[in-house]
């Protein structure tokens, strides 16, 4: 059949070129700054980001700890991303020198004296400690990481064990033995350069490729510093860690080394260490089984759904025997009303508006990323992109919500516009903002500075607003949507439907296929944002997209199919909530990750991620909403101009 033919056509070629597609961009990488080119003895700048933990989810700038400083404080211009994220990029006292080593040295030593903590300053150092609090420096714009050698015990009798070696993002603050409280306050810096190839008369120049740290604890007695702010490390495990009483004033020496080494691998690969993941293989292996067994289980659908339609339409289309078109029942007799305009029309065709927003800006954030030119060295990019192409993709959302309107027999155009310019952007604003609030309160960099929240007002209402309004009025004034059949004056009685055509369990139904294909990526997304991992995986991303768009366009003309053959013509509504069903899943995944992976106790990251799962699962369920409401409309005017309505 040619409806059959048409399918296996457009999904073949796609899935092969999207694999084709995910096997080159896998090693493709286009590096977010220029590289810097340093000579023997050059200052490398150590820059503090932000303290971090998955227990509070609550970032705090480096120097909201009793840290030493350098003597003039200076924080980097820092773009959208970077303050929503709350990173806070400040200079350090760290003396690096390209190629140099430092033994040890003490900081912000003063006549060799240590540093002495008062009892609120050692109360809160100890408790970022038991928070499980990571410091995050970089050094030339890469992070700092601790490396972890795991031993694979998979054969017990061979003494060789294989040794894994892992990287965690930043390191400890300390750690806690037996209810005692210990502070890292010694950092080993080990930094690998990449010799340059120069010609013979030109001086070396060097590239930095790593940077890991080896923090340590060793108490105020064990070190010996000098006037000249050198001071000697205590011998193999002779030392004892730095205590941290919380009760009493603390004394301490701050004090880091310097070793540098060279390394093979090139500027261009030097992130490749920090987005290693040791579970590739399981990876693939998810979104190869995603992919077949939806492409499998729409090929089913579809061909059931074709099938069927063909007898339905043959059916319909015979004249032979009047009283048999009489008794007709299933879709065809609710052609007089399938197309009458549903309650709220200017509120659906508004969500609607902001689901078409949110795929737009979906699809070209992936995508981009996906060729590399969003990568993790690009400090923030990914949300500022987001952010700005959110307000510029308005003109496509008010394009067509306008015309829905239209095809609605809506009138009030600039109503409608506002409501689709403010529904959604101002639900979003209003519970980040009583989410900021809590945060300000705790004094976090994660809180969004209000100038920052003023321009983003401005953007929204400066740049989104009349976007929407521009669009909304060409799409008001386009022809609206020709549908196939007229509406009856007098609306059909609808017949009591069956237990299964309820809503909720519709939701329950449609929802299991979309998120079976993207659950795995979910949780690599879930870890990235609550576990402070670096997401790279566009590739895959963009491929997971690709399936979720066919699988809920899949349920959702298939829900719709079984609505219209009950005879049930209200399915504008019911549509866009049933193919957002997916989210409902999405909910329940977000608070099973909360209670198994995350190890949050206290009630404002309690809060704080139940507040953005909200956001998430709202933003799911209009992109999947609108992909399963755009699809069955489709469908509905196809099947509907395929049969002769008299």
């Amino acid at each position: 059949t040619k409806i059959s033919q048409v399918w296996w056509q457009d999904c073949l070629p796609w899935s092969l070129l999207l694999l084709s597609l995910m096997c080159e961009t896998s090693a493709f990488y286009v590096p977010g700054v220029a590289p810097i080119n340093f000579h023997q003895n050059d200052p490398v700048e150590i820059k503090a980001v932000k303290l971090t933990s998955s227990r509070t989810q609550l970032p705090y700038e480096y120097y909201s700890l009793p840290f030493c400083q350098p003597s003039k404080i200076t924080y980097k211009a820092e773009n959208l991303g970077e303050v929503l994220r709350g990173d806070r990029i400040v200079n350090t006292p760290f003396q690096v020198l390209m190629n140099s080593e430092k033994k040890c040295e003490v900081l912000c030593s003063q006549s060799n004296k240590p540093v002495t903590l008062t009892v609120e300053q050692s109360r809160l150092v100890a408790e970022r400690i038991t928070e499980d609090y990571y410091v995050h420096l970089i050094a030339d714009n890469l992070p700092v990481a601790t490396r972890l050698e795991l031993y694979s015990n998979r054969d017990s009798d061979d003494k060789k064990k294989e040794k894994d070696v892992q990287f965690e993002h930043g390191y400890r603050l300390g750690f806690t033995d037996v209810n005692k409280i210990y502070l890292h306050n010694h950092l080993s810096f080990i930094l690998y350069y990449h010799r340059e190839d120069m010609e013979e008369d030109q001086e070396h120049t060097y590239r930095v490729v790593r940077f890991e740290v080896i923090p340590q604890s060793i108490r105020l007695e064990d070190l010996k510093a000098d006037e000249k702010s050198s001071c000697t490390l205590p011998e193999g495990a002779n030392s004892s860690p730095q205590e941290i009483d919380p009760t009493k004033e603390n004394q301490l020496y701050f004090t880091y080394s310097v070793h540098w080494e060279e390394s093979d691998i090139k500027w261009a690969s030097r992130w490749d260490t920090y987005l290693t993941m040791s579970d590739v293989q399981i990876h693939w292996f998810s979104i190869i089984n995603s992919v077949v067994v939806v492409f499998f289980l729409s090929g089913i659908l579809s061909m059931i759904i074709i099938r069927t339609l063909r007898k339905d339409i043959a059916n319909y289309n015979k004249e032979d025997d009047i009283e048999d078109t009489m008794e007709e029942s299933g879709w065809k007799l609710v052609h007089g009303d399938v197309f009458r305009p549903p309650q709220y029309p200017m509120i659906l065709s508004s969500l609607l508006g902001s689901g078409i927003q949110l795929f737009c800006m979906i699809l070209i954030v992936i995508f981009v990323a996906m060729l590399g030119m969003l990568s993790p060295s690009s400090r923030g990019a990914l949300m500022t992109t987001a952010c700005f192409l959110f307000m510029f993709m308005g003109v496509f959302g008010g394009f067509s919500a306008g015309r829905l309107y239209r095809t609605l027999k809506g009138h009030r155009w600039k109503k409608g516009a506002f409501c689709t310019a403010t529904l959604y952007p101002g639900v979003v604003f209003g519970i980040c903002f009583v989410l900021n609030c809590f945060i300000w309160g705790k004094h976090s960099s994660g809180a969004v500075p209000f100038p920052t929240m003023v321009a983003l007002l401005c953007m929204w209402f400066g740049i989104s607003l009349p976007l929407v309004y521009l669009g909304y009025y060409f799409g008001f004034r386009k022809q609206p949507y020709d549908n196939p059949v007229r509406t009856n004056q007098i609306p059909r009685q609808i017949p009591e439907q069956r237990w299964y055509m309820n809503r909720f369990v519709g939701i329950l139904m449609a929802g299991i296929l979309p998120f079976g294909a993207m659950f795995i990526e979910l949780f690599f997304i879930f870890s990235a944002i609550w576990e402070n991992q670096f997401y790279y995986l566009f590739g895959f991303l963009f491929l997971v997209f690709i399936i979720l768009v066919v699988s809920c366009s899949q349920i959702s003309i298939v829900m719709v199919y079984f609505q219209l053959c009950a005879e049930d013509y209200r399915w504008w509504w019911r549509n866009f909530l049933v193919s957002g069903g997916s989210a409902f899943y999405v909910l329940v995944y977000a608070i099973f990750y909360f209670v198994n992976k995350l190890d949050i106790v206290e009630f404002i990251p309690s809060l704080l991620y139940f507040g953005y799962t909200a956001l998430m699962v709202l933003s799911f369920w209009l992109l999947t909403g609108t992909i399963g409401f755009y699809a069955a409309y489709m469908f509905v005017r196809k099947i509907y101009a395929a049969v002769k309505i008299d």
